[in-house]
């Protein structure tokens, strides 16, 4: 069963930030990062050529066999259609939307679009997510985010892989119902990056990050290297507590 969670959104949200919704937290179900405001022609956020390698990763993803969340990225817009497959086939899956207002045949409607668009989620072992990604049949516009690192004198690929707590930070984000939650693609760096904490209590409860400041407010923020930062709305110094 797939949760549908929305939030109305912000006027006073700046460009390159967006309002956090989010759709398709499925318990048996299981990719260009862009502005809101040029998602329909535009690219933003990093290249699936290189997004550097944490240290964590490397040491965690050595367990091939363990299931991990992977970034998967689609063309063309299609990250539904192919979400809604994987999630058929008993896939674990993460598709955050937003909901817009656009005018379609001289009425307003509220349309439901991707949260990130060309973007989501999938859990599983790297072998049962290949097997989607290389399904020419199906899925021919289904890639993975690539991490590229040297071993050796060889440049290897790597599929990215998002920690767990990572995951659940921006599914709390998302399911809080904040109206003043900004997601900003890694490429604009707007956030001032600091103490790693948890919050302790409120609507972002249990969330785990790095507290970071926008237009003038304390947030906590989920930074996923090389792809976006995902931030809270403002939390009081008294919801944290320091991770040691």
């Amino acid at each position: 069963m797939n949760t549908h969670i929305q939030t109305s959104a912000d006027s006073d949200i700046p460009e390159g930030a967006y309002i956090s919704v989010c759709t398709g937290l499925s318990s048996d179900a299981l990719p260009k990062v862009e502005n809101s405001s040029q998602s329909e022609n535009s690219d933003t956020g990093v290249s699936t050529h290189f997004v550097p390698l944490p240290k964590e990763i490397l040491v965690s993803r050595r367990a091939a066999h363990q299931p991990h969340w992977y970034v998967l990225r689609v063309t063309y817009g299609r990250e539904k259609k192919a979400y809604d497959y994987m999630v058929e086939k008993h896939v674990e899956a993460f598709y955050p939307t937003i909901q817009t207002v656009k005018e379609v045949n001289g009425k307003q409607q509220t349309i439901e679009e991707s949260r990130l668009p060309n973007m989501f989620f999938a859990r599983g072992t790297e072998e049962d997510i290949k097997s989607f990604v290389y399904d020419n049949v199906n899925l021919p516009y289904l890639r993975f985010y690539y991490r590229h690192f040297r071993k050796g004198n060889k440049i290897v690929n790597e599929p990215v892989i998002v920690p767990d707590y990572q995951m659940e930070g921006l599914k709390i984000i998302c399911a809080s119902g904040a109206q003043d939650v900004l997601v900003v693609p890694d490429t604009v760096q707007k956030f001032q990056k600091g103490q790693s904490v948890r919050v302790t209590d409120g609507a972002f409860a249990g969330l785990e990050g790095k507290v970071a400041r926008y237009q003038g407010q304390q947030r906590v923020a989920v930074i996923i290297d090389g792809l976006l930062t995902m931030a809270s709305a403002y939390i009081p110094s008294a919801f944290l507590e320091k991770i040691v």
